[in-house]
């Protein structure tokens, strides 16, 4: 049986992160904040802030742990919110960028497009530029039975997802 996205990244963050610990989600209330809820976590959401221009809201935050799942890809400067956060830990994911397919891309919305499409050498040093150190990862492919074709063949043996478990390494956020 294949695992959905999902459930590997609920698998990854129980794996990393101890039960009752109180995390910062960035994002608005989705199925995977509650499963994590239902997992024992105490999970606090964003409220659909612009987290490109409202970063500096996320200085002072008071968790043990944020998480990101599949956010950065759509910020324009990813950067700025990585630089500012204040917990001592981070799990966050990001989708692969794929050589056989397109940039995904919503003309009807402008948020529900990629700005960024990683490879992981490059979320690692966006990782490390801000001031974190990963301390775990894995990549996970994404294929569908369903699909027939060039691309879905190619989703069986391309990774397509990337997560890290992050620590904020020492002097980091720096404060001006």
């Amino acid at each position: 049986m294949i695992k959905s996205r999902h459930d590997k990244t609920l698998s990854f963050l129980k794996k990393q992160i101890g039960q009752g610990r109180t995390i910062l989600d960035l994002g608005t209330p989705n199925t995977l904040s509650k499963a994590m809820t239902n997992m024992g976590y105490s999970v606090v959401n964003t409220k659909g802030e612009d987290l490109d221009i409202d970063f500096h809201r996320f200085g002072n935050t008071g968790v043990d742990v944020i998480t990101a799942f599949e956010i950065f890809e759509h910020l324009l400067a990813p950067f700025n919110v990585l630089s500012v956060m204040d917990a001592p830990e981070l799990v966050a994911s990001v989708p692969l960028k794929l050589w056989f397919a397109p940039v995904y891309w919503n003309d009807q919305d402008i948020w529900d497009c990629h700005y960024h499409e990683f490879d992981s050498r490059q979320f690692d040093m966006l990782m490390k530029t801000t001031g974190w150190e990963i301390i775990a990862f894995e990549k996970w492919k994404s294929p569908d039975p369903k699909k027939l074709g060039i691309r879905p063949l190619l989703r069986w043996f391309t990774d397509r997802y990337y997560i890290v478990h992050c620590r904020r390494m020492d002097g980091y956020p720096r404060k001006n």
